[in-house]
């Protein structure tokens, strides 16, 4: 009986794998875009200059948008479960 050899590529660990996954560049280039457009929504909407907005409000609003950015690629209507 003869059988065949099983020819089984290496798949690198887990994290290269996760990271080289079109899914994974998906979300994290929708958390910088949205924290980018969370930036800008709150630097035009205050109306102040740079030199007068506090870190701990620039940080809030860049988290804001990135999470909004992850939640609208992460949710179940982005994948088409609804």
């Amino acid at each position: 009986m003869q059988f065949k050899q099983l020819d089984l590529k290496p798949q690198g660990s887990w994290l290269n794998r996760r990271v080289s996954s079109p899914r994974f560049r998906t979300t994290i280039s929708a958390i910088l875009v949205g924290a980018v457009l969370g930036f800008l929504f709150f630097y035009f909407t205050e109306g102040r200059l740079m030199e007068s907005i506090p870190a701990r409000e620039i940080v809030k609003s860049l988290f804001i948008g990135g999470f909004f950015g992850f939640f609208i690629t992460n949710s179940p209507c982005a994948r088409g479960r609804c």
